[in-house]
Parts: C-alpha cells; structure tokens; sequence
C-alpha cells in the first residue's frame, strides 16, 4: 500500500494507487503510457505547494525530483533549459554561477519550475508578467506517450495553452526560460498607514521596479515592501545573521506561538493582528535578487488568492474591509497586495489586462471557509481570476466568462487527452470532464 501523500498546507491529501519516480523523459513516457493501460489516471507532483486539488493523484502519482538536471546555459543568450523536478531555490544559486537570473520571482521558491509556470505562479512589478513569461520552450509527454516540443515557432497552439497548462495538456519534462543578467535588488520595507498605501498605491506601484504591501484585517498599518533593481556589481549590504535569527525567531516561531493563542482563544486573535502589524519592522537592505525575492514560510496557513483588473483595487480591498467590519469575522494573517503586467498566455490569471492579485490566508488550524467565500464572492464581482495553484471554489462554468481563451484551452486538451487521462478531481471541476473520460480511477 502506498504512503498518503499531503501538501504543504495540509489541505489536500491522497494515497495514489501508484507512485512512480521516472529518472528521465523516456521513463515518464512509459509511466503514462503503462498508466493508460492500467486504466488509471497519471499527475505529476512538483514541491507540494498548491494549496488547491491541482497536484491530487488518486491514480499514478508522478514524482518528478529526479529530473532536477541543468541541461544548458548560454550565458550569451541567456537561454537556460532545466528538467522539470528542479526547485526553484536551487535554480537560483546554479543560475548566479552563470551570471544570470529569473528576472522575476515569487515570494517563496520551494516550487519546482513546472509546478511554478503550470499553476501561474507570480511575483509583483507593473513591468514584469508570471514566471510563464519567460517559458521560452517546453519539452512535453502527451497522452499517448509521444515526446514534444514547443514553442512560440513549433507548436505555437500548444506552447500558447501550455505554459500555464494546469497539467492537463501532458506531463512536462524540460523548460527552456529566457534568463537576464544577474542583478542586485534594494528592498525598502516600511509600515505605513493603511489609508495613505490605497490613496496612493498608483503612485506607489508605478514609481517602484517592484511593490507589494501586506495588510492585517484588524489593523491600520501595512507593511509595504519596495525593491528597485541594481546593476549585478553593485555592492551587497544583506540582512546580516543576527537581525536575520531575530526576524525568523520573531516572524516564524513567534507568530506561529500567538496563532496557536489565538486558535485556542479567538477573541485574542484580533489584538494579535495588531501587534503583528506593529511589529512589523521597517529596514533596508541590498542583496542578489533570489535571495531578496523569496522569503521563507515557515507558519502553515491556507490560502487563496484572485487576480482583478488593477483598477478596481483600492475599491475591491475596501469592500473586503468592509465585510471583517461587519462581520466579526477573526482573520489571523494578512491580505498580500501585489500587482503584475498583462501577457497573452490563454489561462493566465494576467491575460490581457494588468492585475492587482489579492491574496487572502488563515492560519491552517483556524476556521477559513465563511472568510474565504467572502473574499472569492468580492473578488469575483470585479471579474477575479482564482490562482490555479490557490483554493477556490470555482467550476468551469463560473470560469469559462472571465478568460478570453477558455474554450480553446479546453477544445486543446480535447484533443489531446480525449480520455482525461492527465485530469484530476480538480481538473475535472475547473475545465470540466473530457470527451472519454470516465470516473475517476483510485
């Protein structure tokens, strides 16, 4: 019998009929091929980091942290191609000994490279699209077995649908991304009222290469956090040890100690968000992008999260603002504001329009639901996309309205997995069954 497989935040849980670790393309190949004839349903897992069904493999459960190989560098171009099982916090130091970079990231990077780019995974930056954006080539298993390639010149149907593909397109092997020249980030973080951020969150998005701001519910600060990028020589004034064990002492066990008070006694948890929010330190630091990027996590919560046209923001927020108010509702973790350019990827929760994403949390022992169906009903008035790798409770229906390409990403897995073979209970739900598929197989 299998093990039970679990995310991150504990939110989802499996035992897959099979578990396979394929050391290479040709070994994935003949797991889907060997799982279609088994009659069972096959899902590749990167980190475990989705907070949705996105990853869950009842069937054949695919563990790719074999293919974690750099295939190669051109340091000239920048093209970088890696298997897919490669977690993002190690691509970062193999990249710097090449002298490049992601030019962007998210702010944690236990992902793995096709887990990140599957799901829509961002960082923040009104010049800057998804970690999809610099997909420059994929290298794909379908559901028959055959091995492809992609890109913007072969394929360009499937390359377009498959950066942000979910996982239902064909399990993905290698990723060609598009790198740039090692750079520096200078992170200002400040607390600041949080009626002064929305009076100028245009100001302050525009004039910052990156911004984002973190808001607990139960308070009138934020935390706003602004990087601008720096030539890759330039000099290196990095959190040092001591300020760095202080802020894990203090951010991760501490919090994690006044969440459990607060779990324990929810009338506490409102006076917690406050403190919390006070004692969110301002600093200034300079060091090399990946490092300045992501931020560990180290407190489980749950999360979801909905991109809106930026221009509904402020009001979006206040209308969120306006629900805890009223409610009572007691809400442990803040809400993290960030923003990000349009781009053309058919399920990008960007396509089309610059976005404000909208990310709410709860600490995973705490009740979520009423919170987070609240946030999802607002969000979703102002025509909010749902990260794919974030809990919603969304259908294709509700879906389909809000992406110009929906119906051609899904006539696009039609036909190449008529059966469902690469679909989950998750899948099933967000893009709808396929033509074939049957129940699904545990």
């Amino acid at each position: 019998m299998t093990e039970v497989w679990r995310n991150w935040s504990g939110s989802e849980r499996v035992r897959p009929a099979l578990i396979v670790r394929p050391d290479g393309t040709r070994e994935v190949a003949a797991a889907v091929e060997d799982a279609a004839a088994r009659g069972l349903r096959v899902k590749a897992i990167g980190s475990g980091h989705s907070f949705s069904g996105a990853a869950v493999a009842p069937g054949v459960q695919l563990r790719l942290d074999r293919l974690t190989a750099l295939r190669s560098v051109d340091p000239d171009s920048g093209l970088v191609t890696v298997e897919a099982g490669m977690p993002l916090w190690r691509l970062g130091p193999l990249l710097a000994e090449h002298g490049l970079a992601l030019e962007i990231m998210g702010d944690i990077d236990r992902q793995t490279v096709s887990g990140a780019i599957s799901t829509g995974t961002h960082g923040s930056g009104l010049r800057f699209g998804g970690i999809a954006t610099q997909v420059r080539g994929l290298e794909l298993v379908l559901a028959d077995g055959s091995v492809v390639s992609c890109s913007a010149e072969e394929r360009p149907e499937l390359f377009a649908a498959a950066r942000v593909g979910l996982g239902a397109l064909g399990v993905i092997t290698a990723v060609t991304l598009q790198c740039v020249p090692q750079f520096v980030l200078h992170a200002q973080d400040t607390a600041m009222p949080v009626a002064e951020v929305l009076d100028r969150v245009g100001e302050l998005t525009d004039a910052n290469d990156h911004f984002e701001f973190f808001w607990f519910q139960h308070s009138r600060t934020a935390l706003t956090r602004r990087f601008r990028r720096l030539p890759g020589d330039a000099p290196l004034k990095p959190v040092g040890a001591l300020s760095r064990r202080i802020d894990e002492t203090v951010g991760d066990v501490g919090f994690g100690a006044l969440c459990r008070l607060g779990t324990a006694v929810p009338a506490l948890v409102p006076p917690i968000a406050r403190f919390a929010a006070k004692a969110m330190s301002a600093r200034e630091f300079t060091d090399l992008s990946p490092k300045v990027f992501a931020s560990p996590r180290e407190v489980r919560f749950h999360e979801g999260e909905f991109a809106i046209p930026r221009e509904h923001a402020v009001e979006a927020l206040r209308e969120i603002e306006r629900w805890v108010d009223r409610t009572g509702e007691r809400v442990s973790f803040p809400l993290e504001v960030r923003f990000a350019a349009p781009d053309d990827i058919w399920l990008s929760t960007a396509q089309g329009r610059e976005s404000c994403y909208i990310a709410f949390h709860q600490y995973h022992r705490m009740p979520y639901e009423r919170y987070f169906k609240a946030c999802e009903d607002i969000l979703g008035s102002y025509g909010g996309r749902p990260h794919w790798g974030k809990m919603h409770t969304l259908d294709a229906d509700a879906l389909r309205p809000r992406y110009d390409r929906f119906d051609d990403f899904v006539a696009l897995r039609d036909r190449l997995d008529p059966a469902g073979l690469f679909a989950n209970p998750y899948l099933d739900r967000v893009l709808g069954l396929a033509p074939e598929a049957t129940a699904v197989a545990v």
